[in-house]
């Protein structure tokens, strides 16, 4: 292969190149031979192919063997990476609600009413005092059971 590169000035300003390839055909109708390398090589192709086919045959049964043998970690691991990204999720939306002109100062003002009033409600006199700790102890037995008031 030769390339030869003419140049043409069209204008003062333009030039143009003119590109002329030869291609060398002196072995026209030739085949290359496959030697016994890529014959070799083709059979450990296959060999690997096999490897990896009867694998694949096998992989439901590896897995339903994997799975049944270690169920309660892998939902373990899961509803602890599930409640990850839930954290993450939240902590975002949070972030982007917090980034709204207004709307935090807004946030806030409502949280100091509601523990206003919560104070005035129930921690202001005695009787709502007693109110609050019997409501207490009620959530308390329903979700422990009766056996942990008496502990």
């Amino acid at each position: 292969m030769n390339p030869e590169v003419n140049q043409e000035t069209v204008s003062p300003d333009l030039t143009a190149e003119e590109v002329v390839v030869q291609i060398d055909n002196d072995d026209v109708g030739t085949l290359t031979q496959f030697s016994s390398e890529t014959q070799a090589s083709n059979e450990q192709w296959r060999q690997i192919g096999e490897k990896v086919s009867e694998f694949l045959s096998y992989l439901p049964d590896y897995l339903t063997e994997f799975f049944s043998e270690y169920k309660r970690p892998i939902i373990t691991v899961g509803l602890v990476v599930g409640a990850l990204i839930a954290v993450k999720l939240t902590l975002a939306v949070l972030d982007a609600v917090n980034d709204i002109p207004l709307l935090a100062p807004t946030f806030e003002l409502i949280g100091f009413g509601y523990s206003a009033w919560f104070v005035y409600r129930y921690l202001l006199r005695a009787s709502n005092r007693k109110e609050l700790a019997n409501d207490f102890n009620s959530l308390k037995e329903q979700v422990l059971g009766r056996n942990a008031l008496k502990e």
